[in-house]
């Protein structure tokens, strides 16, 4: 490509007078079209596929020769970041990315993607800030609460120069045995999923950080991991129009600039072929019925539910064919390469026409001028660590926890706890005791005892171990946690404890459907919505659930249902 530099493109956009948003929309369409025109077949098949440095550098190393070669030389037009170490650290990174982009031909800066579902946290390993997840901010009733989640996200991503979250999970959660969004989801009423994604996208979006509601056309009621398997929903096309595609309707009435797809088919619209490959799903609801004309990405390829069917090149070629803009190239650095070859032999093959490639690539480059990112593709590292997990935002993301923790019963009004330093509290359970643990003692003088089970399905030996400690204290904490259904052996862990006649606590720190099998000598339990499917430590959940356990106001109603014994809007005060 000769003749186009991103600077005087970019120059002529930003010099459109201020409040003329039609001049500044047709010139930044004339900007892409300039682009478009110049740009050969491979470089803009390049801007389609999305690559990714997991597996290839470390988490305290700079972008690996690999990933170079795909900015410069494939020209990729996106990069998913993952684990970064700390926010300058994350900032130096994707400024290194930034410049291998502006000194490649064309210099087209890159759009820099990641997983910020719960807050910064999710991806930079020490010093982010850790948001409820989405059943806890729903759990507090307020999309306020969701709004202020999403500008602090978004604060924080665009000062370590990222422009583009994988974030808010659209998905109605109808399945309790859903093993890959639980609490990633509001929950499972239709309305009150549109409302926090609409909410989220809008308050995303002004903040100049792209959002992507996900995954369309919902995975809320599947019973397997896509990451492991292929789900196949079977319900009938009105339950999939009155529950689950309401939340993407209302995010794309928001103005949402990019949708994630499926790796799951839905029977009632093609019973072959899961959505992120299926025509009928992507153009013929997604585009056509629904109307909506942002960036479609892929949910990332590597996926056992696309790789053991379909497999690279397959995949890669069937989803740009259903309508995809972007190719989610995640596996190993062949995978990236195998996935550029095969939309370029798509296109040799008259598979691919350049005009189909044209519509992705006007998309992306659209959203790289609309957000901002041919301006200003780098930042400054040092506002990153000014920026990112700054006392003020985890107050706040304390404050946001705190109105979501839900006590769902309170026998004999056991809670709050009042102890002395002369009393003993038993803290057991499976996941995060350490976190728990030290929760406890910032709560109380008492002295603290921990039992850790040795999984999440304890074994009878751990039960008696953990009823001796039990009897011998005044007050015990046991943790549950279930991705799906709950372990048999955390529950005959909680029995053995019950059974002591020491006063329990439940404490749910995944699902709350665990609750609805607590036994009948359990006192008092509490939802904190803390830890989703990959177990990863939510401390701030974690924190606000033990300060209400001593005495701090829960703040929190059910968004789901458990069982028949507690439904939807449940939760008790002080």
């Amino acid at each position: 490509m000769q003749g186009i530099g991103t600077a005087g493109i970019a120059a002529s956009v930003a010099g459109v007078a201020a409040g003329s948003e039609t001049s500044a929309t047709v010139n930044a369409n004339g900007a892409v079209q300039g682009y478009l025109d110049e740009m050969s077949i491979e470089e803009k098949i390049g801007q389609m596929v999305m690559v990714t440095t997991r597996g290839i550098t470390g988490p305290h190393e700079m972008p690996p020769g690999e990933t170079q070669t795909a900015i410069q030389n494939l020209n990729v037009g996106s990069v998913i970041i993952y684990n970064q170490s700390s926010p300058s650290y994350a900032a130096t990174y994707n400024n290194k990315l930034q410049e291998w982009a502006t000194n490649a031909d064309p210099e087209i800066p890159l759009l820099i993607c990641a997983d910020f579902e719960y807050g910064s946290d999710h991806n930079i390993d020490i010093g982010g800030t850790t948001h409820p997840r989405k059943m806890g901010l729903a759990a507090s009733g307020s999309t306020d609460n969701a709004v202020t989640s999403a500008e602090v996200t978004a604060e924080e991503m665009k000062a370590m120069g990222f422009t583009w979250n994988f974030d808010p999970g659209a998905d109605v959660n109808t399945n309790p045995e859903n093993p890959v969004i639980g609490v990633r989801s509001f929950g499972s009423e239709t309305d009150t999923v549109s409302e926090f994604t609409e909410a989220m996208v809008e308050a995303y979006q002004d903040k100049d950080v792209i959002a992507t509601p996900k995954h369309f056309p919902g995975h809320g009621d599947t019973d397997h991991d896509s990451h492991y398997d292929l789900p196949i929903v079977t319900y009938d096309e009105q339950t999939l129009r009155d529950v689950h595609l309401p939340p993407f309707q209302a995010a794309i009435d928001a103005g949402t600039s990019a949708i994630m797809t499926a790796h799951v088919i839905v029977e009632a619209i093609d019973d072959e072929r899961p959505a992120t490959l299926s025509k009928d799903v992507l153009t013929g609801l997604l585009r056509d019925e629904m109307g909506f004309d942002g960036l479609i990405v892929t949910d990332a390829m590597s996926m056992d539910a696309i790789e053991d069917e379909w497999g690279t090149s397959d995949g890669t070629r069937l989803a740009v064919e259903a309508g995809a803009d972007v190719i989610m190239a995640t596996g190993t650095w062949q995978d990236q390469v195998d996935t550029y070859n095969a939309l370029h032999q798509a296109y040799n093959d008259g598979e691919l026409s350049e005009e189909r490639i044209d519509e992705s690539v006007a998309r992306v480059l659209q959203a790289k001028f609309e957000y901002g990112v041919m301006n200003n593709p780098t930042v400054d590292p040092a506002n990153a660590i000014e920026t990112v997990g700054n006392p003020d935002h985890l107050d706040i993301a304390a404050d946001l926890a705190q109105d979501g923790i839900t006590l769902v019963h309170n026998d004999g009004d056991l809670l709050p706890l009042d102890l002395s330093s002369s009393d003993t509290i038993l803290v057991a359970g499976v996941e995060d005791l350490g976190t728990i643990r030290e929760a406890v003692e910032s709560e109380t003088d008492a002295t603290t005892l921990q039992m850790a089970a040795s999984s999440h399905d304890p074994m009878a030996i751990e039960a008696n171990n953990a009823a001796s400690l039990a009897a011998a204290a005044d007050a015990a904490i046991v943790q549950t946690y279930s991705q799906a259904s709950i372990p048999p052996g955390q529950l005959d862990l909680l029995e053995a404890v019950a059974n002591t006649g020491t006063p329990v606590v439940g404490l749910s720190t995944g699902l709350p459907y665990d609750i609805g099998e607590y036994p009948d000598a359990v006192d008092a339990a509490v939802a904190t919505y803390a830890i989703e499917r990959w177990q990863s430590e939510n401390p701030t959940a974690l924190r606000a659930g033990v300060s209400v356990l001593f005495g701090d106001q829960p703040g929190g109603e059910l968004p789901v249902a458990i069982g028949d014994q507690y439904p939807i809007g449940h939760g008790e005060t002080y």
